[in-house]
C-alpha cells in the first residue's frame, strides 16, 4: 500500500522506482537542465508532459529546461496545516467536515477510494491565496494558428482583450487579514465570492463583467451572473455554461487556474504519480511568445518536477461541454501545471498550460513585494487543438509592465471589500 506522502519522501521514492499507477507507462527522464526542447527533439519529453503540451511542442512551442527548485510553503499555511489537518474528514457526499484552514489532507493513501477527491481538495485549499486575491490589468489575445505560403506557422490575432480586475474573497480558511479564520456573519453561506470586471478592450465588449458565488453547501449550485452593457441587463448562467468559452476566446470559467469548478460536481480518479515537466520558476517578464508557432504560446522555463499527480475528472452534468478533464498537479505546491480537456466523443480537444513565477515579487520590475516567496501565474495559454486556435494571457498585461499584477492576502484595498462582489457594483463599473 503506497501513500501520497510529503514531497521529501514521495519525490525520492517516485524517482527511484519510476512509480506509475494504473496503465500509465513508467518513464525515464531524458532531459537535463540546459536542454532546449523543440519539435525536432520532442521525442525526449514523451510521457513527461500532457498530450496537449506535446501537441504544442510539435507545433513550434519551445521549452527551456532549467534546474529543479524546491518551493517552500508559506509559514502561516504550514502552521495551519499542522494544527488543523488531523480533524478534517471527507464525507460520503464529497464534502469536508472539520476544516478550518491550511491543507486538509497532507497525507493521502492511494488505496483510499476517495484519494483523488482528497487531492483535489488539497488543490482547492492550496496556499496561493487564503483571504483575498486581486489580479489587475491583464490582457489576452485570441486567434488562429495558420501556415503561410512558405510553410511557416503564424498566429493571426483576431481579438485583443484588456481586463481591469479579477478578484476573489475567501470566507473560510483565512490566515492573514481579520476576521480570521472565517468571515462572520456569512449571510449568504458563501465559500468564496469572485468577480471579473470590467472588460476595457475590445470596444464592443467594454463594460462586460461577471460575478461568481460559490457556497459552503455543495448541493447548492454556483450563482454566476454576466452583465451585458449593450443589453443593459444581467444574465444568469447555468452550471453547464461554465464549461463554454465566451466572446470568441478559448477558455471557460471552470478552467481558470487549471480547474475552478465545484469538486463534488465531478467523479475523480487518480491515474498516476510520476516525474513530469512543469513551468514553476519563470524567468521572463513579460512572458516571451514563441516564434515557432507565431506567438500562440509562450516559450518559458520548464523543470523536472519529481512528483506530479495525474487526476481524471468526469462531470456529473450531462450538458457539460467536456467528457473529462485530466489534471496534472505538482505535489509539492499543489498548483495545477496543465490540464487536458476531452470532447464528448472522448477525443483530446483543448489544453490549458500555466507559467508560474515563485518569488517575493510578482513583477521583478516593480518594488511591490511580499515578506516570503509566493507563487504567481504570470502567463497561461489555452489551445483548441481541433480548431488550431489559441488564447494567450499575460498577468500583468504586456502593456502594463509597471503594474505588480498580483495582490494576494492584502485586505480590503485590493480584494477584500465584500461590496465589490455585488450585482450593483458590477453594473456600476460597466457603465
Amino acid at each position: 500500500m503506497f501513500k501520497v506522502m510529503p514531497l521529501r519522501f514521495a519525490a525520492v521514492l517516485s524517482l527511484a522506482c519510476g512509480l506509475a499507477l494504473g496503465s500509465r507507462p513508467i518513464v525515464r527522464a531524458e532531459v537535463q537542465p540546459g536542454d532546449t526542447i523543440t519539435k525536432e527533439n520532442q521525442d525526449k519529453i514523451k510521457g513527461l508532459v500532457a498530450d496537449g503540451v506535446q501537441w504544442c511542442v510539435n507545433r513550434g512551442m519551445e521549452m527551456k529546461i532549467v534546474p529543479t527548485k524546491s518551493i517552500p510553503l508559506p509559514k502561516l499555511y504550514q502552521e495551519a496545516t499542522e494544527k488543523f489537518s488531523a480533524q478534517v474528514k471527507l464525507k460520503e457526499d464529497q464534502t469536508l467536515e472539520g476544516y478550518v484552514a491550511g491543507r486538509p489532507f497532507p497525507q493521502v493513501d492511494t488505496a483510499d477510494p476517495m484519494a483523488a477527491t482528497k487531492l483535489m481538495y488539497n488543490f482547492e485549499r492550496t496556499h496561493y491565496f487564503t483571504d483575498d486575491l486581486a489580479l489587475h490589468l491583464f490582457d489576452a489575445d485570441t486567434g488562429q494558428l495558420q501556415v503561410d505560403q512558405s510553410g511557416n506557422q503564424r498566429y493571426v490575432v483576431e481579438r485583443h482583450f484588456v481586463l481591469d480586475w479579477l478578484r476573489a474573497l475567501q470566507f473560510i480558511g483565512r490566515l492573514h487579514i481579520d476576521p480570521k479564520p472565517e468571515i462572520e456573519p456569512n449571510k449568504d453561506g458563501a465559500f468564496r465570492k469572485a468577480g471579473l470586471y470590467p472588460v476595457l478592450e475590445p470596444f464592443d465588449l467594454k463594460g462586460i463583467g461577471g460575478l461568481n458565488y460559490r457556497y459552503l453547501d455543495p448541493l447548492r449550485q454556483d450563482d454566476l451572473w454576466l452583465y451585458l452593457p449593450s443589453l443593459r441587463r444581467v444574465r444568469r448562467l447555468s452550471s453547464a455554461q461554465r464549461s463554454e468559452a465566451l466572446f470568441g476566446q478559448d477558455i471557460d470559467v471552470d478552467s481558470y487556474g487549471g480547474y475552478a469548478g465545484q469538486i463534488p460536481w465531478f467523479k475523480w480518479k487518480l491515474l498516476a504519480q510520476k516525474p513530469m515537466l512543469a513551468s514553476l520558476h519563470g524567468e521572463n517578464m513579460p512572458p516571451v511568445p514563441c516564434k515557432g508557432d507565431g506567438g500562440m504560446t509562450f516559450c518559458e522555463a520548464w523543470e523536472m518536477r519529481p512528483d506530479v499527480l495525474v487526476v481524471e475528472g468526469t462531470p456529473k452534468a450531462e450538458a457539460y461541454a467536456y467528457s473529462k478533464r485530466v489534471i496534472y498537479i505538482d505535489h509539492e505546491s499543489f498548483f495545477i501545471v496543465y490540464t487536458d480537456l476531452y470532447d464528448r466523443g472522448g477525443e483530446l480537444w483543448k489544453t490549458v498550460m500555466q507559467s508560474i513565477r515563485t518569488s517575493t515579487r510578482p513583477n521583478p520590475k516593480v518594488s511591490f513585494e511580499y515578506p516570503e516567496e509566493r507563487m504567481f501565474i504570470y502567463a497561461f495559454t489555452v489551445v483548441d487543438m481541433q480548431l488550431e486556435h489559441g488564447t494567450r494571457v499575460a498577468i500583468p498585461g504586456m502593456a502594463f509592465q509597471n503594474e505588480p499584477g498580483w495582490y494576494v492576502d492584502v485586505g480590503p484595498k485590493y480584494g477584500g471589500e465584500e461590496g465589490w462582489f455585488s450585482i450593483a457594483a458590477l453594473i456600476s463599473a460597466g457603465h
